[in-house]
């Protein structure tokens, strides 16, 4: 697909606007509209469901080990700065940086990434290349945003906005054993925003200073942790495939010997063809005990558990399962972005899945005469109780359905003449176009099922009076 194409129908249609764009914008911050808030809303919420509050903690998946606890947090975006040297952020989360002292450049790169990157001078060649080209030093650039507390800005004031979500949970682990009543193996989720300071953010939102994860970190036994590996590999994996991304755009690569941290025994990253190039979705790593011993080292806590079957005391190992709520938002934006024909006309339709969707339906009138508007009215309000739903009563009836299908909305409700003598209206699919029949009466119940995929599109009465090529 065309990244250019993506990115306007995003700003055209109010997904994801430049930040502060009237005063020229700020690089790598980003604004979510009206569209794209509901969009992303609803893919944390869809991941918060199926990993944390709808999880069953009694129930045994084929493929786990056991039975285990998911619950949640939600942590400060400023912590104690000491959390932050535990974990080595303070000493070690920085990039090599070279600048261009060129007039007219001033650019600013990371070292390791010259080779694939353009020069802002000549855009055909790399940073260094080109002959004016003047690059300093490779030197370290901290990725961690600094801020101050209190009144007076000095060194003992200093503070960070957090570079990852993970950290707070480490720092919790004690408070959720003490309060939480959960037992291992368990794990804690948690969505919310991070910083980095990025030296070049690119590739609309992939990378960008601001931003917002979904992890969770799961603790279990040690001689188990390879076990819950490979689940929570499997698992996260499957997500993706299960709410829209096809599965010959994933990878699922397994890191190297060389490319581990050295603290993890197995890395894997869930990766997506984007336009810009394969990248990742997706982290999940075998933590071992690192994290939990850091902060027992640098706190004086003990953050050690008890076993009190086992009579045992240790320091629980920890898979974390990582993703980025704004990398899985493009993903699915680029998977959605169609361009098909219908009727002889090209339309551009964003294939989102019904659960992801921004706006579930679609309600129209077939025109504003006749009742029709009163009765669409209606149906609008009844739904809107249950889901996010728009009602539109402008313009051709094909219009309205380009309108939509460029949203991403999956299923469109027409009243029409039809409505008033037998209680049925219209359901069109967004997808094959499919136009059926349904009682009103029941379309809140109808709506629900084709939205969770208990029934597919489509339906044995004959298409309504306006569900002609030219209507569509």
């Amino acid at each position: 697909m065309d990244m250019d194409k993506l990115v306007s129908l995003c700003k055209r249609r109010g997904f994801i606007f430049p930040s502060s764009e009237i005063y020229g914008g700020i690089n790598g911050f980003w604004d979510y509209g009206p569209l794209g808030v509901e969009l992303k809303r609803n893919i944390k919420e869809a991941w918060w469901k199926d990993n944390i509050s709808g999880h069953d903690a009694f129930e045994v998946a084929s493929d786990a080990p056991s039975a285990f606890d998911m619950v949640g947090l939600d942590c400060a975006i400023i912590m104690n700065p000491k959390v932050w040297e535990a974990s080595g952020h303070v000493g070690g989360f920085s990039d090599p940086m070279v600048d261009c002292k060129t007039d007219g450049c001033k650019g600013r790169f990371r070292s390791d990434h010259l080779a694939t990157s353009a020069c802002p001078l000549k855009p055909s060649k790399a940073p260094g290349e080109f002959e004016k080209c003047e690059l300093t030093e490779a030197r370290a650039f901290n990725l961690m945003f600094e801020t101050n507390i209190g009144a007076v800005v000095e060194d003992a004031s200093k503070a960070y906005l957090r570079p990852e979500t993970a950290q707070g949970i480490f720092v919790n682990f004690k408070n959720v054993c003490d309060t939480g009543r959960v037992k291992l193996p368990f794990g804690i989720g948690q969505v919310g925003k991070s910083f980095r300071n990025e030296i070049t953010p690119r590739n609309f939102i992939f990378r960008s200073r601001e931003f917002e994860q979904m992890e969770i970190e799961f603790f279990c036994r040690p001689e188990e942790a390879s076990a819950w590996y490979a689940f929570w590999r499997k698992r996260r994996f499957q997500w993706y495939i299960d709410h829209g991304l096809r599965g010959d755009r994933l990878v699922l690569r397994d890191h190297d010997p060389e490319e581990l941290a050295f603290y993890s025994t197995a890395t894997a990253d869930i990766e997506y063809a984007f336009p810009f190039g394969v990248s990742e979705l997706e982290g999940i790593a075998h933590r071992g005990d690192y994290d939990l011993n850091q902060h027992i080292k640098f706190s004086g806590k003990d953050l050690s558990y008890f076993d009190e079957e086992r009579k045992q005391r240790f320091i629980p190992h920890v898979i974390e399962p990582s993703a980025g709520a704004d990398r899985a938002t493009l993903a699915f934006l680029c998977e959605a972005y169609v361009e098909d024909e219908v009727g002889g006309e090209t339309r551009t339709v964003m294939k989102l899945h019904p659960r992801l969707a921004p706006i579930k339906a679609a309600i129209f009138p077939l025109v504003k005469k006749d009742g029709m508007p009163e009765r669409a009215l209606a149906v609008y309000r009844d739904l809107k109780r249950h889901f996010n739903v728009f009602y539109d009563e402008k313009g051709a009836i094909g219009r309205r359905y380009r309108r939509q299908d460029e949203a991403g909305t999956p299923f469109c409700v027409t009243i029409d003449g039809q409505t008033a003598t037998d209680g049925t209206l219209t359901i069109r699919d967004r997808d094959s176009c499919r136009q059926w029949r349904s009682p009103a009466a029941r379309v809140v119940e109808t709506l629900r099922d084709l939205i969770e995929g208990r029934v597919a599109a489509g339906g044995e009465a004959p298409q309504s009076d306006h569900a002609s090529t030219n209507a569509d």
